[in-house]
């Protein structure tokens, strides 16, 4: 459904509709979101901080915990009751979720796509053990399916804190054959577990000003909305395990070797990577299996969210890193043996030079460490991601391995700035953070190898997406559960747009200056996407209202023609002696009317009343016609000195005719190419749209004759048919490939592997 076309003001018209601004869409300003796109004066948010302690059976895969939540009610309203998230009822067995999606029997079909069908009899989900205040009184609560409502004691007044407790446990799902963002890996051969423990202690949903609870269900795609606390959190596991997590260690003094203490050392004043875990300590500890334990206690501040690794089969390296502005930042990786080839040399610098681009693009990273997991997966937290990356047995790997490793942990740990800092609600506008961070990925990309070959971001990557029948579209501005093709609607469209916007409708100094806007006024709150819409305009002084009904509102693709093109010259004499011609067939060609009075017998004033007449009555002006040379010289002497330039120029006048097949209105980006061999790029606004928004004529005046003209030369604004792009036409051969069709990690990309070719 097109969105921008339930509010058109002009329907049916070819005009008046696209350039029309979003006042009736967007939600009106206030004192908590102003009208420029910045918070407002009256502007809150909750807080929430979490006390946890967890413990990890490593015989049984289960996690039991205790927290303590301290929630603040900073909004103008009183509460009567709480929203907690239970992410991992997701996975229980009962799970509403795992049915409400269709399914249908295929050729080749893998474990997990039969389990979902028939589902699992697991004890998987969370089981709540007691919820108490802080007197120690039992708390009532309900549970419907992924969210908790806690009913409170007594009306939480504005300004007023709550503490309360909350025991449970869970069982740990198989990520591989299960699903979702966390959970465990067994690994055969050397008979260990890789846990990454994400979505795993009930915690607050978000209370706004703009939607009041966010308590829509979780079913796996949908992300995240979450309030901003500290965190403190002690994590008892196996003692040989290694744990990374969210925060900083405060206990390392007890938990590291000697060695590993020094080496921890090292790493932050290194300008390369430190292995504080070695290789061949991962390797002697996979084979111990250790029963005593050991608890890792983290601190984390002003954070929307705790992840965290363990096990006993992982490297651990690191290095510190000087952002923007001179802070030091830890930039660390955890990966085991097989994924060394790779994450040993890219992984942690891949970390640091994420860092530094997002920092240049948005404001300086605020939190005191970042780390990238090797965990065949892709997924994002505070200060830790799970990424995907592994060689071959005998070390080598893919060029499509290397590239999607590089593109995976840019992106994950570029989740940080979206939505980790600014906190946009991606349970409900995927975009806002998927979308924009892709964006950013992809400068990331581009700053990191000028070859890199980036899949999301380039205006041309989306145009196969664009160009499906609209009954197979949606607008970006829908809900992330309602999407039918997820990746290229919520991460490369937005991408794609930004990119456009940034390199051919704003320019790089307009759109930077307003972007870097947006990511400060935001950071550390929940800002919605009219909160990005205006931003955008008011630090620019660009109208994007088109731009956004366009890209955002609607599934309009973008397809200009170049229809025809005519050449024009300056009359000179030699066409004089045609015009007056022309005005003596004009006296001689008489109207209907004129002839059927004269032939009724009609009596004319002028000729009855000879008072009426003068000179003009019987001078015939075309009888007594100069020559062609006479009137053009007499013509040419009344010129000014500008106007005899302009004849003498002996310009070419092109009238170029378009048309917008597509629907979306874009800049005209022609290329000129002249029979002397130059060329010429010209760019006109998509404003020449504004009063026919389906067709459009335009002269261009060119001192050189023109042998061809190029519509969008370098592909910058996702034209679906480039075979009308051209004068004259040019012929545009198709193909197509072959592929083997398989299921790949999370982030993973295909290809072959040369390097094995040429080692075998």
């Amino acid at each position: 459904m097109d969105l921008s076309a339930q509010t058109d003001r002009n329907p049916g018209s070819n005009h008046g509709n696209k350039f029309e601004q979003l006042e009736t869409i967007l939600p009106s300003p206030n004192s908590y979101r102003s009208a420029s796109g910045a918070p407002g004066p009256n502007y809150w948010q909750q807080r929430a901080d979490y006390e946890i302690s967890a413990t990890l059976n490593d015989e049984t895969q289960r996690l039991d915990g205790s927290e303590t939540i301290s929630y603040y009610n900073n909004s103008p309203d009183p509460l009567t009751y709480l929203w907690l998230q239970l992410d991992e009822n997701q996975h229980s067995k009962n799970a509403e979720s795992a049915k409400f999606d269709g399914s249908k029997i295929q050729e080749k079909m893998g474990m997990k796509q039969l389990q979902d069908i028939m589902g699992h009899n697991l004890d998987l989900g969370n089981h709540i053990v007691s919820i108490k205040d802080a007197t120690n009184k039992a708390l009532t609560y309900t549970i419907n399916e992924t969210m908790m409502r806690i009913e409170l004691p007594v009306t939480l007044l504005p300004g007023q804190k709550f503490r309360f407790h909350i025991n449970w446990w869970y069982n740990l799902s198989n990520r591989l054959t299960t699903g979702g963002r966390g959970g465990y890996e067994y690994f055969p051969d050397d008979d260990n577990y890789l846990y990454t423990i994400t979505q795993w202690y009930p915690r607050m949903a978000v209370y706004s000003d703009f939607q009041g609870w966010q308590n829509k269900q979780f079913t796996g795609r949908g992300e995240f909305a979450l309030a901003f606390g500290n965190f403190k959190v002690s994590l008892n596991v196996p003692a040989d395990h290694i744990v990374g997590a969210t925060g900083e260690c405060a206990n390392y003094a007890e938990i590291l070797t000697a060695e590993q203490s020094k080496r921890w050392q090292q790493s932050q004043i290194s300008k390369e990577p430190v292995e504080i875990v070695t290789l061949s300590d991962a390797k002697k500890t996979m084979q111990q299996h250790s029963k005593s334990k050991k608890t890792w206690v983290f601190h984390a501040e002003n954070v929307r969210d705790f992840a965290l690794v363990s096990s006993r089969r992982l490297v651990w390296d690191a290095m510190a890193t000087n952002i923007e502005g001179g802070k030091k930042v830890m930039a660390m990786s955890y990966y085991g043996p097989e994924a060394y080839p790779l994450y040993r040399r890219y992984s942690t610098k891949l970390v640091a030079h994420t860092l530094k681009s997002y920092s240049k693009h948005t404001f300086p990273y605020p939190y005191p460490t970042a780390i990238s997991v090797e965990a065949s997966n892709g997924m994002e937290y505070p200060m830790i991601c799970f990424n995907y990356g592994r060689a071959e047995k005998d070390g080598t790997y893919s060029e499509a391995t290397k590239n999607g490793m590089t593109g995976v942990i840019i992106h994950e740990v570029g989740h940080n700035f979206f939505p980790m800092i600014v906190n946009s609600d991606e349970r409900q506008w995927s975009w806002m953070d998927e979308g924009l961070n892709t964006f950013c990925q992809f400068m990331a990309e581009q700053e990191w190898d000028n070859h890199y070959p980036s899949q999301r971001g380039p205006a041309h990557k989306i145009v196969d997406y664009m160009k499906l029948p609209k009954n197979e579209l949606e607008p970006i501005m829908t809900n992330s559960e309602n999407i039918v093709r997820f990746g290229p609607n919520a991460y490369a469209k937005p991408a794609s747009a930004l990119n456009i916007l940034r390199e051919t409708v704003m320019g790089r100094q307009l759109f930077d200056y307003a972007f870097k806007t947006y990511a400060k006024r935001w950071a550390f709150k929940h800002p919605t996407p009219s909160d990005f819409f205006r931003t955008m305009e008011d630090a620019s002084a660009v109208d994007l209202d088109w731009f956004w009904r366009g890209w955002f509102y609607g599934t309009d693709p973008v397809d200009i023609s170049i229809d025809s093109v005519k050449l024009f010259r300056v009359a000179q004499s030699a066409d004089t002696e045609s015009l007056n011609n022309r005005k003596k067939e004009e006296r001689d060609r008489q109207n209907i009317s004129s002839i059927r009075n004269k032939s009724e017998g009609q009596k004319f004033t002028l000729e009855s009343d000879s008072s009426l007449q003068d000179f003009y009555t019987t001078y015939d002006r075309f009888a007594s016609t100069p020559s062609a040379k006479q009137a053009y010289d007499e013509l040419y002497s009344k010129l000014s000195p500008e106007e005899k330039k302009l004849y003498d120029s002996n310009n070419y006048l092109y009238q170029l005719s378009f048309s917008n097949i597509g629907g979306c209105v874009m800049p005209i980006i022609l290329e000129w190419i002249y029979t002397d061999g130059t060329t010429e790029t010209e760019k006109i606004s998509a404003y020449i749209w504004r009063m026919n928004e389906q067709n459009v004529t335009k002269v261009f005046a060119k001192t050189k004759e023109v042998k061809s003209i190029r519509l969008d030369p370098y592909r910058e604004t996702a034209d679906i048919d480039e075979s009308n792009n051209s004068w004259p036409r040019e012929y545009q051969p198709s193909r197509f490939e072959l592929f083997k069709q398989q299921t790949l990690p999370r982030g993973s990309t295909e290809g072959g592997n040369p390097m094995q070719r040429k080692v075998n």
